[in-house]
């Protein structure tokens, strides 16, 4: 039996963790590194290492309304995009409503995370930790990692030719908080995510000329949309996303194209990607298109090679009296206390996990991953239902097939987010079919014509409406009252 849970970090997957553990009747000990819950979202003036480091400008690029926690709705008014500050004390709230801080040591590092040698029998794991030098092991009956995986820069010097003998500065966005310091200077951005794009639109405010370099192009898109309605309360409901499932691939594509390219042309700002039909996630950014109208960003193709003071693009340009370079590369997901790391990447160095969440090849399964998936949908939600899901699997609830079968499922997806999304982007999903298959399999998934027959208010908008959080809480374990109040009041919160 399952009853003590080790939880690796305090972020918005490890608080989820401990509820979900707590709801069920387990015993959960959250181990968090730095002095505080919010992970990702705990904005500090400096990169703390180990732990995921953000800007002090950034928002947040879904709404209030389609991010919160299932049952924790964001107050009425807050604007719908918010700052970190703001998300950073929705998650203290969350933490403090269901009385979650007394199961968290904080200040306290995990070393090592290695299977007890009974293992095959308990499924149990010691965790090693280390606090004010004193080390520590504990035996757990499973182990939630919820450490996430923006933590590692991605800096892949060996691929810019030259960088070693570039005399200016040139660092990963990871450090970057603020723009002044770069006043007046001449700055390349490389890489056009959603880190890169911000840095660039911000460092335009001072900088004498910024440039963005891209290698594959990126589709661009609003916050603000249609009406001026959020994007995703407008794109992310469950009637486009049965569209697109029965649509044939070439008309789906076509729409694609042309609903992405709704606001401008991407090929006229040198933004257009080099697979247009790829559904690989697209970057957020409400100015990025006026600042290149104005020519304060300058869009350039890939680095070809890096000199003393310039540096030369793949089209043959060159670049002179470049002063700083941003490297906006992404992460790498790793998980150094894992003594045994083929558990999570057993094939190829890449993440094998049975429906993104639990290593498929352990003898018990007692140790699952949060929130290594990407969507178009927001993390929170997200992360929310794998953990349900994890624990019920934990208590022998939620029923798994053999190591084959989950191979199999896991081979099948790979090969539909490669065609759908690239190579580039494995841990891609679509949002709202990842979390109805968690759903149904814990039996929270809304039954639509069910709902149809009792409460055909309820059954449209949670069909025609946005895929809010709240649907997953309609029914089944886990049900929160308020969830078909909030659903039918999510509009006037969005409006307020």
């Amino acid at each position: 039996m399952v009853r003590r849970v080790a939880v690796v970090g305090a972020g918005v997957s490890g608080l989820a963790a401990i509820k979900c553990c707590l709801e069920e009747g387990l015993e959960p000990t959250c181990f968090e590194q730095s002095e505080d819950i919010g992970g990702l979202w705990r904005y500090t003036d400096q990169a703390e290492e180990g732990r995921a480091s953000i800007y002090r400008t950034v928002f947040t690029n879904s709404c209030k309304e389609m991010m919160c926690y299932s049952d924790f709705p964001f107050p009425d008014d807050h604007p719908n995009y918010m700052h970190n500050g703001r998300v950073q004390h929705y998650i203290c709230k969350y933490a403090e409503h269901f009385d979650l801080l007394r199961h968290i040591r904080f200040k306290t590092l995990v070393t090592k995370v290695k299977k007890r040698p009974d293992f095959s029998v308990t499924g149990q794991w010691d965790v090693v930790t280390q606090r004010d030098g004193k080390e520590e092991t504990a035996v757990f009956d499973a182990v939630m990692i919820c450490s996430g995986h923006h933590v590692y820069p991605n800096l892949p010097l060996a691929d810019f030719p030259g960088i070693q003998k570039f005399k200016g500065c040139y660092f990963h966005s990871r450090e970057y908080k603020e723009p002044e310091k770069f006043r007046g200077k001449k700055v390349l951005v490389v890489g056009l995510g959603n880190s890169g794009c911000d840095i660039a639109v911000e460092l335009s405010t001072v900088a004498s000329q910024v440039y963005l370099s891209s290698r594959s192009g990126s589709w661009v898109m609003s916050r603000v949309w249609d009406k001026g309605y959020p994007w995703d309360m407008l794109i992310i409901t469950r009637f486009w996303t049965w569209l697109e499932s029965i649509l044939p691939r070439a008309l789906s594509d076509w729409l694609y194209v042309r609903c992405m390219n709704r606001f401008f042309k991407h090929e006229n700002f040198g933004l257009m990607p080099l697979n247009r039909t790829s559904r690989k996630e697209p970057v957020f950014n409400d100015d990025l298109p006026s600042r290149i109208a104005c020519g304060v960003v300058v869009m350039k193709p890939n680095v070809k090679e890096f000199r003393e003071t310039s540096v030369l693009f793949q089209d043959g340009t060159v670049q002179d009296d470049v002063d700083v370079v941003v490297f906006a590369t992404g992460y790498s997901y790793s998980y150094p206390f894992m003594e045994d790391a083929s558990i999570i990447k057993s094939r190829d160095n890449q993440v094998t996990l049975y429906k993104g969440i639990l290593p498929p090849h352990l003898e018990r399964p007692t140790m699952v991953v949060i929130g290594l998936v990407q969507s178009l949908g927001p993390i929170i939600p997200t992360v929310d239902l794998q953990c349900r899901w994890a624990v019920k699997v934990f208590q022998g609830q939620c029923t798994l097939p053999p190591v084959s079968e989950m191979m199999d499922d896991i081979d099948e997806k790979m090969g539909k987010k490669i065609k759908w999304y690239g190579n580039s982007t494995t841990l891609q999903t679509d949002y709202i079919t990842y979390m109805d298959e968690l759903a149904s399999a814990i039996g929270v998934k809304p039954n639509i014509l069910k709902l149809l027959l009792t409460d055909p208010r309820l059954a449209l908008e949670v069909f025609f409406g946005p895929c809010s959080p709240y649907q997953f809480r309609l029914t089944g374990v886990g049900k929160w009252s308020g969830a078909r109040k909030a659903i039918l009041t999510q509009w006037d919160r969005t409006l307020r």
